[in-house]
């Protein structure tokens, strides 16, 4: 362990998505805070590379696509060779080499092991032999199942790596706090007051997502709780954003394609509440304090909101924990046993302990700095059948086998 507290440059390699990048925003925040003068810098894939001007906790964030991640585009073997000498270069002390855990960190770790760097640390199921130089090794889900958090915290724990700070980070932008001040103004007749809703119905997996006349339908019902209601979503989402605004009605404002990753933060942050699948606007909902209210799917259980005030709704099946990317049930039943009256109830629980949050132009995060980690966790089950948990956040072990 002494040769890791004197690590100075540290890769972490985390070479998946932007929320998965997220959740592991608290393990390097406590690499950097257990060293003197640590340079972290970030290796991850190049849709989650754009969370570089949000990570006040790694000084570089380099772009690679890795043949063994899914990408829409697929790399070359001399891509591959760059980034080992393009790491072989940077002369790095150490690596931390994050997954989730049905992910192998070999490849990674040949990679680091072929640029020479001399610390390797990862979680691991086989045996890696002189690939890592230390292994947590993989139990999940199997013995153990934690919050992904959770997880990579206790990964770099082991190397004597700990922090007071568990929040997700995600350092909001001045300009973008401005930007989403004046977009709502100029949405609302001058007047971004008030409360405000973002819902966001889309989600990479399709076993991720709610059915989209039912966050229409439970829009049009929050509409009297709010001042205005933001639906969000990419530029290839147009049409089931404008689907959702159509059903709530007037209050709506379709901001599909519209935003950068920055301003789409600052939009949440603006936010009282968010109503989403469970996609990556969730996490950033976390990082920045914004109250969720999550549509989760029972694939895996290690994604829910962390640290914020939640509700977590979905229907308990058989076929729980599928972790599949499409569901092979018919109708999709964890999902689609919420009904719109559940969602609304949820956004209604969670309102009384929030104040509006409007302040044309602020400078200041509303929550977040004020967020501090808690440790309570209910369930309860609703007259429909959806189950509910809600809390600040998830405990860190959510279940073990028996």
């Amino acid at each position: 362990m002494s040769c890791w507290r004197a690590a100075r440059r540290i890769l972490c390699v985390r070479l998946d998505n932007m929320g998965d990048v997220l959740m592991t925003t608290p393990a390097m925040r406590a690499l950097r805070q257990s060293g003197h003068e640590r340079h972290l810098t970030l290796l991850t894939s190049s849709s989650a590379a754009k969370l570089a001007p949000f990570l006040n906790m790694v000084d570089d964030v380099w772009a690679y696509d890795a043949p063994w991640v899914k990408h829409p585009v697929a790399s070359t073997p001399q891509a591959d060779l760059d980034m080992i000498e393009r790491l072989r270069r940077a002369h790095f002390d150490a690596a931390v080499i994050f997954t989730v855990y049905s992910q192998s960190p070999l490849p990674a770790a040949m990679m680091c092991r072929l640029a020479g760097i001399p610390l390797r640390l990862a979680h691991c199921r086989e045996n890696p032999y002189e690939l890592l130089t230390e292994r947590i090794v993989e139990s999940e889900p199997h013995s153990v199942t934690r919050h992904e958090v959770a997880r990579q915290l206790a990964l770099v724990q082991s190397v004597g790596a700990m922090t007071s700070d568990e929040r997700l980070g995600f350092d909001v932008q001045r300009q973008d706090r401005r930007a989403i001040a004046e977009l709502l103004a100029a949405a609302r007749h001058h007047h971004s007051a008030g409360r405000w809703l973002v819902i966001h119905p889309g989600a990479s997996a399709s076993s991720r997502r709610w059915p989209a006349e039912r966050f229409g339908e439970a829009g049009a019902q929050l509409a009297r709780d709010f001042d205005g209601i933001a639906v969000t979503g990419s530029h290839g989402e147009q049409a089931l954003v404008a689907a959702v605004c159509a059903r709530i009605g007037t209050k709506a404002v379709p901001l599909a394609g519209a935003l950068s990753l920055g301003k789409l933060a600052a939009l949440i942050e603006r936010a009282d509440l968010l109503v989403a699948n469970n996609t990556g606007p969730v996490h950033i909902a976390a990082a920045v304090g914004t109250p969720v209210v999550d549509l989760y799917a029972l694939t895996n259980p290690q994604h829910r909101p962390w640290q914020v005030p939640n509700r977590v709704l979905n229907v308990d099946v058989p076929c729980r924990n599928c972790y599949r990317s499409v569901c092979d049930q018919p109708g999709h039943p964890c999902l689609t046993g919420v009904s719109p009256d559940a969602v609304v109830a949820a956004a209604r629980h969670l309102l009384p302990r929030i104040s509006p949050a409007g302040q044309d132009g602020r400078d200041e995060p509303p929550r977040a700095a004020l967020l501090r980690p808690a440790r309570h966790d209910a369930h309860d089950r609703s007259a429909a059948g959806t189950a509910v948990r809600s809390g600040v956040d998830a405990p860190h072990i959510l279940a073990r086998s028996r």
